[in-house]
């Protein structure tokens, strides 16, 4: 069975999402590190390999994983994650089954000529929802 790999546009993610936006508005980098636990549920909660690339930290490309979490990319000065994003498609669409979260309708369309499916922001909360769920209804039956 090939790997389930979910790449999320993060800032599409973040404006996209009413509660996010409005912390984001408050304090952008708590409301990247929120995006980002709660994307952390979803792979602790499910089969994806999660991915979430948000625009710009810094001057160069960077990247934060730590040990059991998900991947985190910033893009450098200059440089869109919407790019980076097109690069992670065209790496792991042959080998593996990805799906790009965003709400920009042009990311959608370049990941689907990649062979990615692609979801809406609206979706993913959905996945996550679902996913919450299921877990907790599993440490129910456990409990």
């Amino acid at each position: 069975m090939r790997s389930r790999i979910l790449i999320v546009d993060g800032h599409s993610a973040l404006f996209s999402w009413p509660e996010m936006a409005a912390s984001h508005a408050r304090n952008a980098a708590a409301a990247r590190e929120r995006m980002v636990k709660i994307l952390t549920g979803l792979q602790d909660s499910s089969e994806w390999t999660v991915a979430v690339v948000f625009d710009g930290k810094g001057v160069k490309a960077s990247s934060e994983t730590e040990p059991g979490g998900i991947a985190v990319l910033y893009s450098r000065s200059g440089q869109t994650a919407d790019s980076i994003i097109e690069r992670l498609a065209a790496k792991y669409a042959p080998g593996h089954d990805v799906t790009i979260a965003t709400n920009d309708r042009m990311e959608r369309t370049t990941a689907e000529a990649f062979g990615c499916m692609s979801i809406s922001i609206d979706q993913l909360r959905d996945e996550i929802q679902r996913s919450g769920d299921a877990l907790r209804e599993t440490l129910r039956r456990l409990g």
